[in-house]
């Protein structure tokens, strides 16, 4: 089946580089006008993660089709780092235990990206699986939960952060309930 993943449109906190997880933040204006300048594929049946940034990019890319929310295809909590950036947190020690991990240990009150990569995954195989074989199915999600499903699914293996994309961009891929394969860069 064809898997479309894209990356929701910018919101002020992607601008200014922070950490924004489980803040609902919605889209700011310079998002929504680089999503008016993106071709995207024709929507399959549409799923998006809760949280208000997606909702509002899939409803401009695809506003005759109502989405399916899943909660597991949310972004990662990251708990004391929520909404700071990387000059904020740059004098914080346990960020920089954090960065030393090389990005593998828990965000101090929040989430353990082993935690968040399985949630992802799993969200989105009970996603598919409802979906017929011959048909299409359109992701709008957050970057953390593409990077999550390609690392976990995509051939040729690669990192998870070797996935990373662009808001307002993403992939159309082939699955065949085991493997994925990118086609094309949206």
């Amino acid at each position: 089946m064809r898997i479309d993943l894209i990356r929701h449109g910018r919101t002020s906190g992607n601008l200014e580089k922070r950490y924004i997880g489980c803040t609902d933040e919605p889209l700011c204006r310079e998002g929504i006008a680089e999503l008016r300048d993106i071709s995207y594929p024709p929507c399959g049946i549409l799923f998006v993660s809760p949280m208000r940034r997606c909702i509002q990019t899939a409803e401009l890319l695809y506003p005759r089709v109502t989405p399916v929310v899943c909660i597991e295809l949310r972004e990662c909590d990251f708990g004391d780092f929520e909404g700071r950036n990387y000059k904020e947190l740059s004098n914080d020690i346990r960020y920089q235990k954090w960065i030393d991990s090389g990005g593998k240990d828990a965000f101090p009150g929040g989430e353990s990206p082993g935690e968040f990569r399985r949630r992802c995954v799993e969200g989105f195989l009970k996603c598919v699986s409802g979906v017929p074989e011959e048909s299409a199915a359109t992701f709008v999600v957050h970057g953390g939960t593409i990077m999550a499903v390609l690392e976990r699914f995509a051939l040729p293996r690669r990192s998870y952060f070797d996935w990373q994309t662009d808001n307002g961009h993403g992939y159309i891929t082939e699955f065949d309930g085991k493997n994925i394969i990118v086609t094309e860069k949206i």
